[in-house]
């Protein structure tokens, strides 16, 4: 019997694309996540010395300024932090999905 045959039918194929997708939004987090970084801790390092009201941020990193009459100096953009949070849900979902059809295609 052929290895991609099992008790006479053909094996369904293997979850290639849904690890690529997993892949690639895991690679567009990890820029996002390093871009919102290196914002936060590269450009606005020096921002708490020339700004009272300090707003700080962890996920994703964040550092801004925000001033008297509301403004906001040096925020991450937003659309920004929505590449940051729909790439995280998609690597996510893509991923636990690669590894349920991983378990169906071996019969486990």
């Amino acid at each position: 019997m052929a290895a991609n045959m099992r008790d006479g039918t053909p094996r369904p194929a293997g979850p290639g694309g849904l690890w690529g997708v997993s892949f690639a939004a895991s690679t567009v987090f990890l820029a996002s996540w390093a871009l919102c970084w290196l914002r936060a801790y590269g450009l606005n390092d020096d921002l708490p010395n020339a700004c009272d009201d300090v707003r700080r941020q962890v996920f994703p990193a964040e550092v801004a300024c925000v001033s008297m009459d509301g403004t906001v100096t040096g925020g991450t953009p937003g659309w920004l932090v929505v590449l940051f949070f729909a790439s995280l849900v998609v690597a996510v979902l893509s991923g636990t999905m690669a590894l349920a059809v991983t378990a169906a295609v071996r019969g486990r």
